[in-house]
Formats: structure tokens, C-alpha cells, sequence
């Protein structure tokens, strides 16, 4: 094996391959929320996953004493802003235009955003067979207000890539600055999460869903998407995260006995591909 090939192998275990695992983590956050009680809120159920998961993030890395001291406290306040923007927008915008608006908008948002500058064709691709996996139902349902906090979602997202990447670029250590962005956004969130209510958690349902939104969708999967932002682009790492609807797709073909239309099938096709030439550049 010739030492470029051995250098490409590397750079995707550090850079695309781990930011694909984090959205089969994030893929499996539809399924799971689902199986919540019918009393939580769709904002609280995000709200709870995101307090408790900052929580572990900000408590188990190292090194966010230092990233506190030393990096830009501005882009740390408005990383944690972002990322609870998200947390709290993109719950409310899925519970009122659906799933497939919902998923399509603020997915699709942050690599239009931040990706067709540095790679039109690839992100234009990834972009339309995002829209035909989810929307190829026919069962869309498009509200204003719900595609309007979808937006807002993407665009948090987008922003929260950008800074992290930056901040990472600058030397800082990648799990130290996740932990520091997600600990903020955690204390922002609490007093929302309060407001809403929490009573639906000491339900059994209630409370291991929390658990999986915490451990897997926001703990694991952000600090694998940190490792993956040392060595790959914002832009790239957002047009990768496309992979998230198809996971969801296949997880309610296989565990909620859902079916795909052809067109659904078709663009998830083109999804992969598109995510494959990716991940090899």
C-alpha cells in the first residue's frame, strides 16, 4: 500500500468516519423520542437530553479550565447560545411541520450555508437526495412558524460548526471546547427545561429516553463530532451530517416497520453516494 493511500486511510478515521458515527448516534434520536410519554412537551424532551448530556460533556473533559482562561469567551457565550438555539428550536419545529420538513430544513440549511462555495456539486447532490429520502412520502406538512424554527435550527447549527472548528483550529483541545460550549448551553437550557416541566421524567419511559438523548445523541455523538472537526472543514462536517436522515429512514424501516417509497430509496442513493465522494476528498 503506497503512503498516500496510507495517509487517505488515516485522514478519514480522524476526520469524515468519525463524524458519520456521530450521525448514526443523532439518527436514532427520532425513534427513541417517539417512545417518550405522551405528557412531555417536544421542546422538553430535547431540552432534558441537552442539560444532562452538557452536564457529562463539561464534566468529563479536560482541559476547560484552560480553554475558559485563554480562548475568546465571546465565541465560547455564543457557541453555548447556538447550540441550545438548536436544541430548543428544532424539537417544536419537527412537532409542528413534521419530520420530514422539519429534518430536510434544518439539515439541509447548514451545508447550503457553509458548503457551496467549497463544494457546490457535492453539497447540491447530498442536499437533493436529503429532500427526496424524506419527503418522497408525499406526506409533507408545511407550516410557516414550524419551517421558520427549522431555519433558526440549521442556522444554529451551521454557527455552532463554525466556531467550534475555529476554536479547535486555534489549538484548543477538541473535547475542551465541547465541553465548555455544551456546559453553557446546558445552563442556558435548565431554567427553560424547568418552565416546561419535568415531572414526565420519573416516568420509566420518560427516564430512559433522557438517558439515551444524553449518552448517545448528545454526549458520544458531540464529542465524536469534535474529533472529526480537527481534521475535516465546517462545511464538509455539515454536508456529512445529511447522513442523519438516512439513518433515521432505515431505523423506521427496520424498528418502527415504516415503509419507503421508491423516490425515498432513490434519493437515499444519491445521498450516499454524494456523502462517499465526500468523504474520500
Amino acid at each position: 500500500m503506497s503512503t498516500l493511500a496510507v495517509e487517505t486511510r488515516a485522514r478519514s478515521t480522524r476526520g469524515p468516519l468519525p463524524i458519520l458515527a456521530a450521525c448514526v448516534l443523532w439518527g436514532t434520536t427520532g425513534t427513541v423520542s417517539s417512545l417518550a410519554p405522551a405528557s412531555a412537551p417536544a421542546s422538553a424532551v430535547g431540552a432534558a437530553g441537552l442539560v444532562l448530556g452538557g452536564c457529562l460533556l463539561f464534566l468529563t473533559a479536560r482541559g476547560t479550565r484552560a480553554v475558559l482562561r485563554t480562548a475568546d469567551r465571546r465565541l465560547l457565550l455564543l457557541g453555548a447560545v447556538t447550540v441550545a438555539g438548536y436544541a430548543l428550536a428544532f424539537y417544536p419545529a419537527v412537532a409542528r411541520t413534521g419530520v420530514a420538513v422539519g429534518t430536510t430544513v434544518a439539515l439541509a440549511t447548514a451545508p447550503i450555508v457553509l458548503g457551496l462555495r467549497s463544494r457546490p456539486l457535492l453539497t447540491s447532490a447530498a442536499v437533493v437526495g436529503c429532500a427526496a429520502l424524506v419527503l418522497g412520502g408525499g406526506d409533507a406538512h408545511v407550516d410557516l412558524i414550524g419551517v421558520g424554527l427549522a431555519l433558526v435550527a440549521g442556522l444554529s447549527y451551521a454557527a455552532y460548526s463554525v466556531i467550534c472548528a475555529h476554536l479547535i483550529a486555534r489549538g484548543h483541545p477538541s473535547r475542551a471546547v465541547v465541553g465548555v460550549v455544551f456546559g453553557g448551553a446546558s445552563a442556558l437550557t435548565l431554567p427553560v427545561l424547568l418552565v416546561l416541566g419535568v415531572t414526565w421524567v420519573a416516568d420509566p419511559a420518560g427516564l430512559a429516553v433522557t438517558a439515551h438523548l444524553a449518552v448517545f445523541t448528545t454526549f458520544a455523538a458531540y464529542l465524536l463530532f469534535a474529533r472529526g472537526l480537527r481534521h475535516t472543514g465546517a462545511a464538509a462536517a455539515t454536508t456529512l451530517t445529511l447522513a442523519e436522515p438516512a439513518v433515521a429512514a432505515v431505523l423506521g424501516v427496520v424498528v418502527l416497520d415504516e415503509r419507503l417509497p421508491l423516490v425515498s430509496w432513490c434519493g437515499m442513493a444519491v445521498l450516499a453516494v454524494a456523502l462517499v465522494a465526500l468523504a474520500r476528498r
